[in-house]
């Protein structure tokens, strides 16, 4: 994918003088995924830029022309244009007409200043034309949001919209060398309030005489002077130096009169762990949970709350390593967003190996026979995924084909099997084949697919490890077809296998919007821990005879935990439950145990661990299956042994909400449907390089 970013007119994306929005860009691109295929169009005449995909555009200026209008003239005219998939303007609303008589793909606008204050947004008019015409919105803060969506429908348009802080980066503090100063970083002037900030200082620093006020900034059209021997202006400096500089500033002030659409100051300063004093103004209680704003802004207010600071050095400690402490927009995370932004509107564009729009043929047991009892499966998901992403997907249900085919002249169903799929070859011309758990599709038939230049991948489910159930027949049913396909995907570690698969993958089991949408965490449940298994899912009961030895494992904690609140299914002649009774009855419950047959081993779960956590229950999974490398103790609770897991129940009984909470935002960021279905479709196509999944780090 590539991307485009153009800057305003004249903005200097420059070492030597990068201001917030260069800043914001230069930052972001760095961190991004997408790095490589970002390119960023401006005008400056100066020449240190920020980054070596800088492309600096030479206007030519015409009497009785816009500058700005020769400017987006020149950059329409460029060739990398017709390249761009996703062009984002930086400030400039203004340039949004001109730009849409030309491009035609998607636009992202960045807001970094009030949208009522700049020409093209000002009007109700103005903005209902950037909705209709803008695919994303992007402001750097909810004020300015709640600013552009004033007179219209909020409800309406809001979905167009997005949040986008400015961030920086955070580093190590060593709280015992700060400081005894207070500073002042942004522009000389009124505005800024630095007037007030210049009145108060003085009477600080004559009362204070071992502190010491830094001024960092200019303002050619504005003269304030305030003069002290402990005050020292050090005039314009580069954002290295002040973040540097910030390190050892104890109390930094930023009193703007006038409503600041975010404030980078207040930002920088409370990542370097200084106690930061702000006014009321604008987004500036966005950029720090832990700031001390005034409750009046004035020259008496600033400087009480400057001496309180002083003179509570407890009070003082505390409002730096609080902001320190609190501080969380650094790039990654600012970038992250932007990113999942960019993967909403081109995710089907990853890179040049793989059409737009692939032509998928999908062939995996969807269960159609059973009517409805079996929706909730990993096929099913990952189709979803596979939609989500803009293909174009055939199905075609193999189990149901050669049960519903049977006869005298094919017992088996088989040879139907492989004329549908052949036939559907000729009809559809599909560019990959996907075969989960599809045991009945030939050989001969996925060789035809090989002949026609046909990607092909297979998924598998099933442990293949040779400390779980069903090693020798798994592994023959995964090694059957291996010669023949592209890429497989399993939910056990292939590096852990005691035998090699071509082209083989992890794949985590996926979660999705459509089939996890309870929030247990939200809610009192009737019952503590879920836990439910079946060894007859196509029977739908329970088989005599049948015994799994999680049932011991189970009978055992209940008989450790008599006031856990067990609710368990398919076992203790309990008959299993499936389609919307498994979601009412999981509903019930606030924790789940994600334990699957055999024994753990790394990162092998069953598809249940997407079902208890996608659906906000607390799970608790064995640690020997290494889930640590993907999810913190914060979003999961990992156990030892039945003991430790009986611990462990009893202690988070009622502390749960939290952790799963952040469990099923967690595993839906990461695990979704469309992110493994994405991950499918590029290991197929050999798309090693171009982008990297979490478990794949």
């Amino acid at each position: 994918m590539n991307i485009s970013i153009l800057l305003p007119f004249k903005e200097n994306f420059t070492k030597s003088m990068a201001g917030a929005v260069s800043l914001f860009v230069k930052d972001t691109s760095k961190a991004s995924t997408f790095k490589d295929k970002i390119t960023i169009f401006g005008s400056t005449k100066k020449k240190d830029f920020l980054l070596k995909s800088y492309i600096n555009l030479d206007t030519e200026k015409k009497f009785f022309k816009s500058s700005n209008t020769e400017y987006v003239k020149t950059f329409l005219s460029h060739k990398f244009l017709k390249k761009t998939n996703i062009l984002e303007i930086h400030n400039r609303p203004n340039y949004i007409k001109q730009i849409r008589d030309i491009y035609k793909e998607k636009i992202f606008l960045y807001f970094h200043n009030d949208p009522l204050s700049m020409n093209g947004s000002k009007s109700i008019s103005d903005r209902e034309y950037l909705i209709s015409n803008v695919d994303k919105l992007i402001f750097n803060s909810n004020w300015s949001r709640k600013r552009f969506l004033i007179n219209l429908d909020d409800n309406k348009f809001l979905k167009k919209t997005a949040i986008c802080y400015q961030s920086t980066n955070k580093v190590k503090i060593n709280f015992s060398k700060k400081k005894k100063i207070i500073s002042f970083i942004g522009k000389l002037n009124r505005a800024k309030g630095f007037d007030i900030f210049g009145k108060a200082i003085i009477k600080i620093l004559n009362e204070f005489n071992d502190w010491k006020g830094y001024i960092i900034g200019d303002e050619p059209r504005e003269k304030l002077f305030f003069k002290h021997k402990n005050l020292k202006n050090l005039g314009f400096k580069n954002n290295d130096f002040i973040l540097n500089f910030l390190k050892k500033v104890s109390i930094s002030v930023v009193s703007s009169r006038w409503d600041e659409p975010f404030g980078r100051a207040s930002l920088e300063a409370a990542s370097r762990g200084s106690a930061v004093i702000i006014s009321n103004k604008g987004g500036l209680p966005e950029t720090s949970s832990a700031s001390i704003i005034l409750k009046s802004l004035n020259e008496k207010n600033l400087y009480l709350q400057i001496k309180k600071l002083i003179k509570n050095k407890d009070f003082l400690t505390k409002s730096q390593k609080k902001n320190y402490k609190n501080f969380f927009l650094d790039h990654n995370y600012v970038t992250s967003i932007i990113d999942k932004l960019r993967n909403e509107f081109n995710f089907t564009n990853l890179n040049t190996n793989i059409k737009k729009n692939l032509k998928i043929i999908h062939i995996t047991n969807f269960n159609y026979r059973f009517n409805g009892r079996l929706q909730y499966n990993t096929g099913r998901r990952i189709n979803n995924g596979l939609v989500r992403l803009g293909h174009n997907v055939l199905t075609i249900s193999d189990r149901d084909v050669v049960s519903q085919n049977k006869t005298l002249t094919d017992i088996t169903g088989s040879k139907k099997l492989q004329e549908k799929i052949i036939n559907s070859y000729y009809n559809f011309k599909p560019d990959l084949l996907i075969l989960g758990h599809a045991d009945s599709v030939s050989l001969e038939t996925i060789d035809f697919f090989k002949s026609k230049n046909v990607k092909i991948s297979q998924w598998f489910l099933d442990p293949v490890s040779k400390f779980g159930p069903d090693y020798s027949s798994n592994k023959q049913r995964i090694l059957h077809k291996d010669k023949l396909i592209d890429a497989s995907f399993l939910t056990t570690d292939p590096k852990s296998l005691t035998f090699k698969i071509k082209n083989s993958f992890y794949m985590p089991n996926p979660c999705d919007e459509a089939f996890e949408i309870l929030e247990n965490y939200n809610k009192n449940c009737e019952h503590d821990l879920f836990f439910a298994m079946s060894h007859g899912v196509h029977r739908g009961e329970l088989k005599k005879g049948k015994y799994d030895k999680r049932e011991k494992f189970i009978n055992d904690l209940i008989k450790k935990n008599r006031n856990i609140d067990f609710d368990t299914y398919g076992m203790n002649h309990i008959q299993p439950i499936w389609g919307n009774e498994f979601l009412d009855k999981i509903s019930n419950c606030s924790m789940g145990l994600n334990l699957s047959r055999g024994k753990p081993i790394k990162y092998y779960s069953s598809d249940r661990i997407a079902q208890l956590m996608g659906n906000g229950l607390l799970t608790f999974i064995d640690q020997k299956t290494k889930f640590n490398d993907f999810f913190s103790k914060n979003e999961i609770v990992f156990y030892k042994d039945i003991d430790d897991l009986s611990y462990k129940l009893n202690k988070y009984t009622k502390e749960r909400r939290r952790i799963a909470k952040n469990g099923k935002k967690h595993y839906f960021k990461y695990f979704n449907s469309t992110i493994i279905a994405d991950f499918i479709i590029n290991r197929t196509f050999d798309n090693k390089s171009k982008k990297k999944f979490i478990w794949e780090k």
